[in-house]
């Protein structure tokens, strides 16, 4: 007998319906198949902040247990998009799995620029498993101090 590696899910039956549902209205939201038990495995998504100040955007995203080459990011037609994968641990000999509540497997995150947002300016970093993605806000966009003269 083969044990297979499954992650344990209390709404199981929950996600089931709902795919179902879904899938009736969309037909290409049934891209998991046939097999039960994918119906459990969402994709997984990593979670993000997004903040601003006078000169940038800022995109923090966790990515915990992401090596950096995993990790691309890319800015095409006023789109951001940060893509990766989480890989599952070599299986261990004489190891055997109780439960995987983690995710694993590849994302996508996209985001539109703000239309203040300057393209050519996108700089990300990769520290600890955090992902920091800033987009500077164009020249133009920026807030200006004027001085007011009193006459």
């Amino acid at each position: 007998m083969t044990d297979t590696l499954t992650r344990w899910n209390p709404l199981r039956e929950l996600e089931h319906f709902q795919h179902r549902i879904l899938s009736a209205f969309n037909p290409t939201a049934a891209r998991h198949g046939n097999d039960q038990n994918s119906l459990a495995l969402p994709e997984w998504m990593p979670v993000v902040d997004i903040a601003e100040d006078d000169k940038e955007y800022v995109i923090t995203a966790e990515l915990p247990d992401v090596k950096k080459e995993d990790v691309k990011v890319t800015v095409e037609n006023g789109v951001l998009t940060i893509t990766g994968e989480r890989k599952f641990e070599k299986e261990e000999k004489n190891k055997k799995w109780h439960r995987v509540e983690r995710s694993y497997g590849s994302f996508a995150r996209t985001f539109a620029l703000p239309d203040d947002g300057d393209a050519a300016k996108v700089n990300a970093e990769f520290k600890d498993g955090m992902l920091k993605v800033g987009i500077a806000k164009s020249e133009a966009a920026r807030p200006k101090q004027i001085e007011v003269k009193v006459s």
